[in-house]
């Protein structure tokens, strides 16, 4: 059995395969699991609360794990440990979410691309046809992350709060959240993953963009302050690749990214909501 892994702040997402790609246990789901974040007990208690993973992680004989947080040497080997330790006749591989997103939004191997992560986090990447490049070193969600869920809900309860929010919306969003002081800090500082609970208030956003320009508007804001920290250092490029985009909030921000693409005068390629899928083709039928 071979577990194909992708996995944000928020949910993670597995599936479980042979060789031939076939699935075996279906798509499974757990929280996310971000090693940046959680401790070493909160990754095992994670995956072994779920039944199916915990029932078989004798079965696995390997797993291609890309996640949220995994771009640094210490949280990466943690997670490895972690995974080491409960599936133990597994070969592990253990990989920032960026080459997910790269492996699954090129359209041929050895494609060039900038591609962008707009998920819980964002990020951005340049791969040359063999090789993944970052100019920018993520700080994480308190003062990078441009575009990404945490960074909307974040700018949504500022708006509320500062009363910039049109009255309308103020009200359905204070229908539809617990904005009350006590539990929006106490959910920031000192509880885990304060990421995902932003990102949660993003959510908001996509109900109701169709019918606000406030909210079109916001998240060009985010797209072009995106635009200009992570796709525009890699200027040069960006006249000759395709930028290609994975993650929920560029999913469900398809208009805006190519509005807000044409401003910065790059090409958008693919827009994926979930690489997942890619990547079981990639690691079943080897395209590299």
């Amino acid at each position: 059995m071979i577990l194909i892994v992708d996995s944000g702040s928020t949910k993670c997402d597995w599936i479980s395969v042979n060789k031939k790609g076939e699935y075996l246990l279906g798509k499974m789901r757990t929280k996310g699991l971000n090693p940046a974040i959680l401790s070493k007990t909160e990754l095992s208690e994670i995956i072994i609360s779920h039944v199916d993973l915990n029932k078989h992680k004798l079965d696995v004989k390997q797993i291609h794990f890309y996640g949220a947080g995994c771009g640094t040497e210490e949280p990466r080997l943690l997670l490895t440990q972690v995974l080491e330790s409960i599936f133990i006749n597994a070969e592990i591989e253990v990989k920032e979410d960026t080459f997910a997103a790269v492996r699954a939004t090129l359209s041929t191997a050895k494609e060039a691309a900038v591609v962008c992560i707009l998920g819980t986090g964002s990020n951005c990447s340049y791969y040359d046809g063999k090789v993944l490049h970052q100019r920018v070193n993520s700080l994480g969600y308190t003062i990078m992350d441009d575009a990404s869920g945490n960074y909307y809900g974040r700018q949504l309860i500022r708006d509320y709060y500062f009363k910039r929010m049109p009255q309308t919306l103020r009200s359905a969003f204070a229908d539809t959240y617990n904005l009350d002081t006590d539990i929006i800090k106490y959910n920031l500082y000192k509880q885990s993953n304060p990421n995902a609970y932003l990102a949660g208030f993003a959510e908001f956003m996509f109900a109701k963009k169709d019918s606000s320009d406030y909210i079109k508007e916001l998240i060009k804001k985010g797209l072009r302050l995106f635009s200009e920290t992570m796709i525009l250092q890699f200027q040069d490029e960006i006249k000759t690749v395709p930028v290609h985009f994975s993650g929920s909030i560029a999913h469900f921000s398809k208009e805006e990214i190519i509005e807000v693409a044409q401003e910065f005068g790059y090409s958008v390629g693919n827009i994926i909501r979930r690489p997942i899928d890619g990547l079981v083709s990639y690691h079943t039928n080897r395209k590299e």
